[in-house]
């Protein structure tokens, strides 16, 4: 049974995948890759840090309108107390 490795949405047998990392090793230098792998990280790094700052800004705002809802519906209720008064 041949494991499978899922790379940008493509499986690539064991095979394929010693071919790509050739041809990666061929195409840039045993060393650049390091350097390359550096970058990706940061890459990611800051790619995530911008999604969890978004996720924070969304989660913020969302506690916002839940607080507006909940002061306009008790302003409301106040206001039909005052009326059946």
């Amino acid at each position: 049974m041949v494991h499978q490795v899922t790379f940008f949405l493509l499986p690539l047998s064991g095979y394929e995948l010693i071919i790509v990392i050739f041809a990666i090793v061929l195409f840039f230098g045993g060393r650049k890759i390091p350097e390359l792998m550096r970058g990706l990280g940061k890459g990611i790094r800051e790619f995530n840090s911008a999604r969890a700052s978004i996720e924070q800004e969304i989660k913020e705002g969302m506690k916002e309108t839940d607080n507006k809802n909940i002061d306009q519906a008790s302003a409301e209720k106040k206001e039909e107390e005052k009326t059946k008064e």
